[in-house]
């Protein structure tokens, strides 16, 4: 597989988005790093450049329909085509709160990131991923989001019943499943990743594994041969039931 791989991360700026743009830079890609602020998304780049590393900054707000085609203009004016798409942008706004209490705005924006700005971004950049001799899109996804581990009472995170953002992560699911199935027979290949519970701001750092974990799996998913699986669910061990 080419080295010289255009690879588009929304949320980059910070967290395992941003150690997953590292890691693809480190491997020869040319990284996008998408971040709604100016100021950190330079930031990345210029780092990034200076240990020389490919690193493009792209204002991106997967909320913000204008700010995903003006990005998706300038990859195709740039580059010409996409390789790595990975939807890594998302938001926890129901911590500590009983399903039965979350609040309708609560599942609402959750949604309108972790869901409908996923695929608004996947839809807008598929004519570019199409362009690709090997496209991979990574849809971000969680254990919590896994149907099977939530209705098992000896599941490690049993307790934790987050309804906006686990059922997001559970939709993400569907997403990459139908959209694996409608691109079987093209180079793209579409996976959900697990990475496991991470510290990060999304948790308040309270996750116990490390973005250098999280991010193998992602990478893994994201640099797949062309006899890798498409429309799985999977962490660094394998898969993970849906």
């Amino acid at each position: 597989m080419n080295s010289k791989r255009i690879a588009l991360i929304t949320g980059a700026n910070k967290g395992i988005g941003l150690q997953v743009s590292r890691e693809l830079a480190l491997l020869g890609h040319t990284v996008l790093i998408g971040a709604r602020s100016k100021a950190l998304g330079t930031e990345v780049e210029t780092k990034f450049t200076e240990e020389g590393l490919r690193a493009v900054f792209v204002p991106i707000d997967v909320t913000d329909h204008n700010t995903i085609e003006a990005t998706a203009s300038l990859i195709g004016e740039r580059f010409g085509r996409l390789d790595v798409l990975i939807n890594n942008a998302g938001i926890a706004l129901d911590a500590g709160t009983p399903p039965s209490q979350v609040s309708m705005e609560a599942l609402r924006k959750t949604f309108e990131t972790n869901v409908f700005g996923a695929f608004a971004v996947l839809q807008t950049m598929l004519p570019l991923l199409r362009k690709s001799e090997a496209g991979r899109v990574v849809n971000m996804s969680s254990g919590l989001g896994s149907l099977t581990h939530n209705s098992d009472p000896n599941y490690e995170f049993a307790h934790v019943k987050l309804l906006a953002y686990n059922a997001s992560k559970t939709t993400i699911n569907a997403f990459t499943v139908q959209l694996a199935y409608e691109l079987k027979n093209t180079s793209i290949k579409v996976n959900s990743a697990d990475p496991g519970f991470t510290a990060t701001d999304l948790n308040n750092h309270s996750g116990t594994r490390t973005v250098e974990q999280a991010a193998r799996i992602v990478v893994r998913l994201a640099t797949l041969p062309e006899s890798g699986p498409t429309g799985g669910f999977f962490d660094e061990n394998g898969k993970v039931p849906w």
